[in-house]
């Protein structure tokens, strides 16, 4: 008897998250409210694109078709989509998704058709109303860019809104480096009172936005960024496991990279410690063999001290010139003048993200941030 494989149909997020359900679901909320609507050339039109289209694609060719298929005049259609919302996002719960995706559209078509000076106050009040249902913090980008006066001023509110999805939108839309979104031109200094406000917030969705935009501001502004959790640590407005949570979140590129001045501020001290012994068990490697080595590290303090042990290795390049990568290796607490031997094999292998050329390569031991030490090792 012949045997037939059954093969699962692999995963696609962007057919998950815009298919036939979901635009036949939009079609009819706008046509109940707007019964000249047509619904099924609609439904039509937008399906025939969905082939051809990658997950950001559908969103702004939704958009394009809502421009289609509702009245020409904005002044005239956006009254149509506020009334085809549906019911708000539940706001008893604190933490929550983005909401559905199928109404992504609706704020992207606000920001491309909208961002007028005419409609700039209409506009940014019905994104107050489209984020209750869906985030729109990649449509605000538009705003801020365009009418920052107005825009700000609008955030500001947002920032003290009931709702919690509202008040995100005003962290949110504004991070420095948004996933998927413009880049924008308000210096991060400009919102540091919204972060102020917002750090505090009783809900988690919040809170994780706000370290979010932290951890984009470390990058463009980093001392603003500590000066600001720094002061919220000491002022203590927010609770201790959310202040705690929002602190680690924050820093989290700093900490990867070593910062001292991040690891100093969740706890991990830069000094008193010491390393010896600090041997490769080879000096010449070849691609697809490990780089062995150990270390012994000794903590020269009088009290305990939280220890984060990293290793870098300085790649060598096609142009001969090193390229640090960090390595995570332990995160332990030492006891008073405590000593521990730590040990690693690091991998060679090849790999699609990193070309590794032979010659000169450097490992580094990094222990809260500061350097303890480089060892030579040639690639073969």
């Amino acid at each position: 008897m012949k045997k037939h494989r059954q093969t699962e149909k692999q995963f696609s997020l962007k057919d998950e998250l815009f298919n036939r359900r979901k635009v036949e679901q939009l079609a009819k909320e706008i046509e109940a409210v707007y019964p000249e609507f047509a619904t099924k050339a609609f439904i039509k039109a937008v399906l025939k694109d969905f082939p051809e289209q990658e997950l950001m694609e559908r969103v702004r060719g939704i958009r394009d078709r809502l421009r289609e298929f509702l009245p020409s005049a904005y002044s005239d259609a956006l009254p149509i989509i506020l009334a085809a919302q549906p019911p708000v996002l539940d706001e008893g719960k604190t933490d929550n998704d983005f909401g559905d995706f199928i109404y992504a559209p609706y704020s992207y078509f606000v920001a491309t058709y909208g961002c007028t000076e005419k409609h700039v106050a209409r506009s940014l009040a019905a994104l107050r109303e489209l984020t209750k249902r869906f985030s729109a913090e990649g449509a605000l980008r538009d705003f801020l860019n365009a009418f920052p006066k107005e825009t700000l001023e609008a955030v500001e509110k947002w920032s003290k809104d009931t709702n919690y999805h509202v008040r995100r939108l005003a962290s949110e839309g504004t991070r420095p480096n948004l996933p998927w979104a413009k880049k924008i031109t308000v210096p991060p200094k400009k919102l540091a009172p919204i972060l102020d406000r917002l750090h505090a917030d009783r809900t988690r969705y919040v809170v994780r936005s706000v370290a979010n935009h932290l951890n984009d501001v470390t990058k463009v502004d980093k001392s603003l960024a500590l000066r600001l959790l720094r002061k919220w640590n000491k002022e203590k407005r927010q609770s201790a496991r959310e202040l705690s949570y929002l602190t680690n979140h924050a820093l989290r590129s700093l900490v990867r990279a070593g910062d001292s001045d991040a690891l100093r501020l969740i706890g991990f001290d830069t000094g008193h410690l010491r390393v010896s012994a600090f041997t490769l068990g080879s000096k010449s490697i070849r691609v697809g063999e490990s780089v062995p080595f150990s270390f012994t590290l000794t903590s020269t303090s009088h009290k305990e001290q939280n220890v984060m042990a990293d290793y870098i290795i300085h790649f060598n390049k096609a142009s001969g010139k090193l390229a640090p990568k960090t390595y995570k290796l332990s995160k332990l607490v030492l006891r008073p003048n405590e000593s521990v031997h730590l040990e690693k094999n690091h991998t060679l292998r090849l790999m699609s993200t990193r070309t590794l050329y032979p010659g000169k390569h450097v490992l580094e031991l990094q222990i809260n941030g500061r350097s303890f030490g480089k060892k030579i090792f040639l690639l073969k």
